[in-house]
C-alpha cells in the first residue's frame, strides 16, 4: 500500500465502510469525505482522516482530493420508489462528475467508480449478464438505474481522456457493518425479530459486501483503464434466505408467501404508504421486478484480469446474522452506498 493518503467517497456507507476497514487492515492511509453533520456511527473506533465535503458542491472538494494517490468514489443515492427523485440524479450522476474533475484537477493516479449491476442493460432470461453488455441510461425500470449507468459512461469519457480510471459492478450486495440497513439487510434483521416473515416467490444475485470490497482494491491495482468489472455472487431466492436463517439461528418463525400478482397489485400503491410512515421501503414495482429478472451473471472477466474470489453465501448469511445479533442500534439515515 502506498504512503500516500487514499480518499474514500460515501465511506459511511454500507460498501465504503467495509472497504474502509479493509484498507486500514493493508496499512493504507485512509480519507473518508463525509457530508456536514452527518453521522459517523460506521466509522467509529477507526483510524480514519475525515474530510467534510459533499460531492454536488465542487468548491467542497479540493481538501479532500489533495495529495491523493486513489480514489474510491462510492458516494451515491439508493432508491426503489417510483419516479424520479433529483436528488437521485444530482448527486449520483453530477456529483460523479464534480468527483472526475476533482480528481483531473488533483493529479490522482487512480480512480474507481462504485457502479451498479443495474446499470447494465437488462436482456432477457437465459441470456448471460457480462461486461459484453453496454451500460443503459435509457433503462426504463428506474430513476437509480438510469443514474448510476449514466454516471458509468461520465467515467468511461473521462478515461477514454486520459484519466486512470476503472468501474466494478456489484450485485445485491448483503454482510456485515449494515449501519445503513439495507434493503436485504432489513429482511434479515425482520426474520430475527421473529414473527410472521412475508416474502414473493423471487431471487436475485447477492454478494458478500467483503467480496465487493476486495474486489474495489483488486480494481485499483490490476483493473485496465476504462473497463468495468461485475462482482456478482451467486443467485438465492428470498426464500432460501430466510430458511438459512432459521437454519443459522435455530429460530421458528413462521413465513407466508405472497402471490405475485397480489404483491404487484399492493405494490402500486405502496410507496404511498412507505412515504407516509416514514418507513423503508420494501414491496415496490421496482423491488418485485427486480426479483423476478434474469440473475445469470457471470463475474468471469473479473476473476480472470482481477484475481476476484467470492466466498461461499453461508458463510455470508452466518457472519451477517451474527453481526446484527450483536450490532449497536442502527441510525436511520438515508441509504448510501
Amino acid at each position: 500500500m502506498t504512503n500516500e493518503p487514499i480518499l474514500v467517497t460515501g465511506a459511511t456507507g454500507h460498501i465504503g465502510n467495509v472497504l474502509v476497514r479493509e484498507l486500514l487492515r493493508r496499512g493504507a492511509h485512509v480519507r473518508a469525505l463525509t457530508l456536514p453533520g452527518e453521522d459517523l456511527t460506521p466509522l467509529a473506533g477507526l483510524d480514519v482522516e475525515i474530510i467534510p465535503g459533499d460531492v454536488r458542491i465542487a468548491d467542497s472538494l479540493p481538501p479532500a482530493f489533495e495529495g491523493v494517490d486513489t480514489v474510491y468514489h462510492l458516494a451515491g443515492v439508493i432508491s426503489i420508489l417510483p419516479g424520479d427523485d433529483p436528488l437521485v440524479w444530482q448527486v449520483n450522476v453530477e456529483g460523479t462528475r464534480n468527483v472526475l474533475a476533482a480528481a483531473r484537477q488533483a493529479g490522482i493516479r487512480r480512480l474507481v467508480y462504485t457502479s451498479s449491476i443495474h446499470a447494465i442493460r437488462r436482456v432477457p432470461h437465459g441470456t448471460v449478464i457480462d461486461e459484453r453488455l453496454p451500460f443503459d441510461p435509457h433503462n426504463p425500470y428506474g430513476a437509480y438505474d438510469r443514474s448510476k449507468a449514466a454516471a458509468s459512461l461520465e467515467v468511461q469519457r473521462a478515461a477514454e481522456q486520459g484519466l486512470d480510471a476503472v468501474i466494478v459492478c456489484p450485485t445485491g450486495v448483503i454482510g456485515p457493518y449494515d449501519y445503513r440497513r439495507s434493503e436485504m439487510g432489513e429482511v434479515i434483521r425482520g426474520a430475527l425479530r421473529g414473527g410472521v416473515q412475508a416474502y414473493v416467490e423471487g431471487a436475485y444475485d447477492f454478494v458478500d459486501v467483503r467480496d465487493v470490497a476486495a474486489g474495489l482494491i483488486q480494481a485499483a491495482v490490476r483493473g485496465r483503464r476504462g473497463e468495468h468489472y461485475i462482482l456478482s455472487g451467486q443467485r438465492i431466492s428470498v426464500r432460501y434466505l430466510l430458511e438459512t436463517v432459521r437454519e443459522i439461528t435455530g429460530l421458528r418463525f413462521p413465513t407466508l408467501r405472497i402471490p405475485l400478482p397480489l404483491a404487484r397489485f399492493f405494490a402500486r400503491f405502496s410507496h404511498l404508504y412507505y412515504r407516509w410512515q416514514n418507513l423503508r421501503p420494501r414491496f415496490t414495482p421496482y423491488a418485485l421486478e427486480v426479483l423476478q429478472s434474469n440473475a445469470r451473471i457471470s463475474h468471469a472477466k473479473a476473476r480472470r484480469e482481477l484475481g476476484y474470489r467470492p466466498r461461499s453465501l453461508m458463510e455470508c448469511l452466518t457472519d451477517t446474522v451474527n453481526w446484527f445479533l450483536n450490532a449497536p442500534p442502527l441510525p436511520l439515515s438515508p441509504p448510501l452506498q
